[in-house]
């Protein structure tokens, strides 16, 4: 499957997920979500910017051309059509459902995209509650509207949403909803599965504290009242600063 796996649309992504969640890209930044060596990712880098589809700025940050960012859109349509697709219709476990996506990413035509739009009743946002960019240049007229579309997709969509650790920083307990679970959440394999079994990235209400070590310890509430009485609603579930930063929740 690592074979389906295409470079530099990963690092295209990359980019456009940390312009989503208003952290400023930087090659730092992509050796962190990606888990690549530091000489790795500024080989590729500079292949890329060599390559006409992004800029790395005197400040150091990662600015995407239009070429890059016209790819870039692209591929997380199709990463999160492809999510929507597992999740509603081959029911795949949502704690799968982010690693598979970005396989299907990398192989799935615009024509399946139209298909899809079909089939699931044009959703706008992933199983995650991230907006699908770009949806837009899928029923353009011509090719020069489609692009157009694409490098017309809003930025830092989540930089306006409250954070979990941010909340909880201001002495906030809760009870809160999750309203989005940004890329860097979803690639975490332990605490995705853990959140997604006590049903809090399905909607559940919960009630978090910041624990020692400014880890969070979530509690989910019971349906129906108990988001009201923060009775007891499944079992702990404890997540890292790092994950807990990046969770964007709403006050209920």
């Amino acid at each position: 499957m690592t074979d389906l796996i295409d470079t530099t649309e990963m690092y295209l992504r990359t980019v456009l997920e940390l312009e989503e969640e208003g952290v400023p890209p930087m090659r730092a930044r992509i050796v962190e979500r990606l888990e690549h060596s530091g000489p790795t990712v500024s080989q590729t880098v500079s292949r890329m910017e060599r390559d006409g589809l992004l800029k790395v700025l005197p400040d150091r940050r990662i600015a995407l051309t239009d070429d890059g960012r016209e790819t870039a859109v692209k591929v997380m349509r199709k990463h999160r059509l492809a999510e929507r697709l597992l999740a509603d219709v081959i029911g795949l476990e949502l704690s799968q459902v982010h690693d598979e996506a970005c396989r299907w990413e990398h192989v799935m035509s615009e024509d399946v995209e139209r298909r899809l739009m079909v089939l699931l009743d044009a959703p706008e946002a992933s199983p995650y509650g991230m907006p699908i960019p770009g949806l837009d240049g899928l029923s353009a007229g011509d090719e020069q509207a489609a692009i157009n579309a694409l490098l017309a997709s809003p930025s830092g969509a989540l930089a306006h949403l409250p954070r979990l650790f941010t909340l909880l920083q201001k002495g906030s307990s809760g009870p809160f909803a999750v309203v989005g679970v940004p890329e860097v959440v979803q690639a975490d394999g332990v605490s995705v599965p853990a959140l997604a079994e006590a049903g809090v990235l399905s909607g559940a209400a919960f009630t978090a504290q910041i624990d020692f070590d400014e880890w969070v310890l979530i509690q989910p509430t019971a349906s129906g009242e108990g988001a009201e009485s923060g009775a007891d609603g499944g079992a702990e579930v404890r997540i890292s600063h790092k994950v807990a930063q990046a969770l964007c929740v709403a006050e209920i």
